[in-house]
């Protein structure tokens, strides 16, 4: 088993739920390490990180912040995540490129549940984790509760590496397990050694067994002593639990106060410790091959410097100058937040800003190699938000889809289209605001006032009897008349049927080159049918007509056909048809009731509930829901489940609308036409 310590460059992911303190934490690392004379507040707004005017305005991250600091000599580059459910794509973005991650959590029992799918993530890719109890200084910090509690969720095991000395209410210090050393925390200032206080001797005792009994389960030697009420060297102890965390096997805990900077420095002497090298992350990664391999895990648009590409060098040194994936680097920089310093080349294991490199995309691995590596890929998360929006002023309309399209480029997880059967520009993501700190974007960003509204629901509409319908278009003004006469039977079609135009002319009473215009003619008015949505599910067949050897057109047959269709479509007992959805929800199983009354609220059908594999204490449930129900339908499952519910859906089909709710959406759509 190997003690020696891990060298090179390392990073370090920083993620937690929302106010768990992850930018202070930050801010405090930076202040400890002297890479910033000051801390920075958010109140103050003079943070490193969140410092983008969207975040400002906020309080809170709202996309990836990256710092590169020293300690004690050696280079680790922290990438800090932003916290909200709404901004994860950020995360799974960014822990590509990182050889360990902090989870930061409250000392709150009933916050346990928010940190359950970011350690999960971070598990499924073998990334080792720590977990970093934050504002345990508060009074009623509650460590015990919270680790039993997530310690059931958890899919490895929690080990305790130092134990909370009470202060009052709250937490003055802790003992280091593997080494016994006793420390107490000072405020804004490194904690001070002192003698083990005679009390705490048995409760150190049981934790330190605990801590080792956990930790046996990956070591055979080490279960042997433990059985054998043996105990190990401080040195086999560190080697153990540096080779389990490394490897993934176990998730350390560790306590302080970023507010205060208590147990930072300890964090720091961890990371620097036990954080594997980079070349256990690039292998993790996949199969490098030769020459220069880098992959980006963000891109920014900036308003003076173009494109940066932040990427993480696995192999080879990237200088200025370097062409990659075809493209040259304009310039290389080593970021803190916003703030960038250039510099000359970067080697095996660094992150920094590559300018310029217009075609690189979040995720895309970079190469001065013919042919680029197959690596490790974040997922791209599925939307559960839409807004429809729209440029303010008309000669923005341009802009607008460039606009989008930088915006898409830093953020993979935002999605705009238009909509062909609604006319609407729309944007999605995951979350209100997900969006809505893409709309301020590009307000401050690009100089573009947009409105947003929620997107309009695809109505068709389709018919329930079969007519048949003479349709006559007849004038004369002189000269040549126009003269075209069909005789059509429109009739429904099986659900999902779509249009068939049927030609059963004989004899030639309607020549063959008119029968195209009317088809034409037919298609048309489908396009709006009589209760003002696209028509479906329908046959319409040509059997009989009359024409004019000098006055008979296309045009005239085309305006005939539109004339039966508008006079026979109201005859066929239209009715109202809705797009449902099926859907399915993640959620934890104490809170899968709720979800089921949240369907069932919206107009939906449960059709059951299965466990969520690989997630222990989670369920699946399944069932029907209308689309015009599911616009917020994620802010509400958020709301009732600390913010970890999460769903996917999809169309399943055209259902019938009638009564009182039929009647609103055709007087809307009345009222918009009238509009």
């Amino acid at each position: 088993m190997s003690t020696s310590k891990p060298t090179g460059p390392r990073s370090v992911a920083i993620l937690g739920p929302y106010l768990s303190g992850k930018t202070t934490l930050l801010e405090s690392i930076l202040f400890a390490t002297g890479a910033v004379g000051r801390k920075g507040t958010q109140n103050a707004g003079n943070t490193v990180g969140d410092s983008a005017p969207e975040a400002r305005e906020r309080g809170m991250g709202t996309e990836l912040n990256v710092a590169t600091t020293t300690y004690l000599g050696d280079s680790l580059t922290f990438l800090d995540c932003p916290g909200s459910i709404e901004l994860l794509q950020e995360s799974h973005n960014a822990i590509l490129g990182v050889d360990a991650a902090i989870v930061v959590t409250e000392a709150e029992a009933d916050k346990a549940l928010t940190a359950v799918p970011l350690l999960k993530m971070l598990g499924d890719l073998g990334i080792p984790r720590l977990l970093f109890v934050n504002k345990v200084d508060r009074e009623n910090s509650d460590i015990a509760g919270l680790l039993d509690a997530l310690g059931a969720m958890s899919d490895a095991p929690l080990i305790l590496r130092q134990m909370p000395l009470p202060e009052g209410e709250a937490v003055g210090g802790y003992i280091d397990l593997p080494s016994r050393r006793v420390f107490t925390y000072q405020a804004n200032a490194a904690s001070e050694l002192v003698e083990m206080p005679s009390e705490a001797g048995d409760d150190f005792e049981m934790a330190r067994y605990e801590m080792l009994e956990k930790l046996s389960d990956f070591s055979d030697e080490l279960m042997e002593k433990v059985l054998e009420d043996v105990t190990p060297e401080d040195a086999e102890i560190y080697a153990n639990l540096t080779q389990a965390f490394g490897e993934g096997q176990i998730v350390p805990v560790m306590l302080g106060s970023a507010e205060q900077d208590n147990g930072v420095r300890r964090l720091l002497k961890f990371l620097r410790h036990e954080v594997p090298a980079a070349d256990v992350a690039a292998g993790r990664a996949g199969e490098m091959g030769e020459g220069i391999v880098a992959q980006v895990l963000k891109t920014y648009h900036t308003q003076h410097a173009g494109k940066l590409s932040i990427s993480r060098v696995w192999s080879g040194t990237v200088k200025d100058g370097t062409t990659l994936n075809g493209d040259r680097v304009a310039g290389l920089f080593r970021m803190m937040g916003h703030g960038t310093e250039k510099i000359s080349e970067a080697g095996p294991g660094e992150v920094v800003g590559f300018s310029r490199l217009e075609s690189a995309r979040t995720g895309q691995v970079l190469t001065d190699a013919k042919e680029a590596p197959e690596l490790a890929t974040a997922p791209r998360l599925s939307p559960v938000f839409s807004l429809a929006i729209a440029a303010e002023k008309r000669d923005d309309e341009v802009k607008l889809s460039g606009a989008l399209s930088r915006l898409s480029d830093e953020d993979p997880a935002l999605i705009y289209e238009h909509m062909d059967a609604t006319h609407e520009l729309v944007l999605r993501g995951q979350g209100d605001i997900h969006l809505r700190v893409a709309t301020d974007r590009l307000r401050h960003k690009y100089g573009l006032a947009v409105s947003s509204r929620r997107p309009r629901v695809p109505y068709k509409e389709a018919i329930r009897k079969t007519v048949q319908q003479h349709g006559r278009h007849k004038k004369q003004s002189g000269g040549h008349g126009q003269f075209g006469d069909v005789h059509l039977t429109i009739k429904p079609m099986t659900r999902g049927g779509g249009f068939e135009f049927k030609d059963s002319i004989v004899g030639g009473v309607v020549p063959r080159q008119y029968i195209p215009a009317v088809e034409s003619g037919v298609k048309d008015f489908l396009d709006r049918g009589p209760l003002g949505f696209p028509v479906v599910d329908v046959q319409v067949e040509l059997y009989d007509g009359q024409f004019h050897a000098v006055d008979s057109s296309e045009i005239a047959f085309k305006t005939a056909a539109r004339i039966a269709m508008s006079e026979g479509m109201p005859k066929c007992d239209p009715v109202l048809l809705e797009p449902i959805m099926h859907i399915d929800v993640m959620v934890p199983s104490e809170f899968t009731p709720r979800i089921n009354q949240v369907l069932s609220g919206r107009r939906g059908q449960v059709l059951g509930f299965d466990t969520r594999p690989g997630w222990p204490g989670w369920d699946i449930v399944s069932g029907t829901i209308p689309e015009s129900e599911m616009h917020d339908i994620i802010v509400e499952l958020r709301s009732l489940t600390q913010g970890v519910a999460s769903y996917q859906a999809h169309f399943e089909r055209l259902q019938e609308l009638t009564g009182r709710l039929a009647d609103q959406v055709i007087t809307a759509r009345e009222d918009e036409k009238a509009a």
